[in-house]
């Protein structure tokens, strides 16, 4: 496979990137991110649970949780599949409960980041608070752009999200087999007939 040459602080030339890996690695994302887009707005609008934006939001969202877990390695998806999920599920339950309640108002979103910040530092989660404020942030904001029917925005985009982790974790490990099978052949290829 073509790579890319650089010289490292000693002068010694070293590959920077292979790029038969990375444009297998970027089609297959491509592939799969069409995947969870189409799946999602295709199942909104045949259940017809949601407007045609919620369905657009839906494919986004999708997409965002197919980009954030699908890595080269299968075990750093996993990874990320684990602070996708708990992060998204966290803040599913805060943003439920808040707009089973209450109505969208800004002060209530930053007050429900305060309290996942909070929370996720003292159960030792303090990787999951971006994610989780994120999650947070765009549930609220939705459900104030929708507030007829605000508390489906957290059960809707934790279907999103759930959709686009299993396309990005089929993904991920379509791509490991792939990248596995094609080092094993290439491994076979310099073996001696001796060996």
């Amino acid at each position: 496979m073509a790579a890319i040459k650089k010289q490292d602080s000693g002068g010694k030339s070293t590959d920077e990137l292979s790029i038969g890996p990375a444009v297998s690695h970027g089609a297959l994302l491509t592939i799969c991110c069409f995947f969870s887009y189409w799946i999602i707005t295709h199942v909104l609008a045949a259940a017809k649970v949601a407007s045609r934006d919620d369905e657009f939001l839906g494919g986004m969202w999708a997409v965002v949780a197919t980009v954030f877990v699908f890595r080269s390695r299968y075990e750093e998806s996993a990874g990320a599949l684990l602070t996708r999920l708990s992060a998204t599920l966290f803040s599913f339950a805060l943003c439920f409960f808040y707009l089973l309640i209450f109505p969208f108002r800004p002060l209530g979103m930053a007050v429900l980041l305060g309290i996942g910040s909070v929370v996720l530092s003292l159960i030792g989660r303090s990787e999951d608070i971006i994610t989780a404020g994120i999650t947070t942030t765009v549930v609220m904001v939705v459900a104030g752009m929708s507030p007829e029917h605000a508390w489906k925005e957290p059960i809707l985009r934790l279907i999103d999200t759930v959709v686009g982790i299993v396309v990005g974790m089929a993904g991920a490990w379509i791509s490991v087999e792939l990248t596995t099978r094609g080092e094993s052949k290439g491994t076979n290829k310099l073996a001696s007939p001796s060996e």
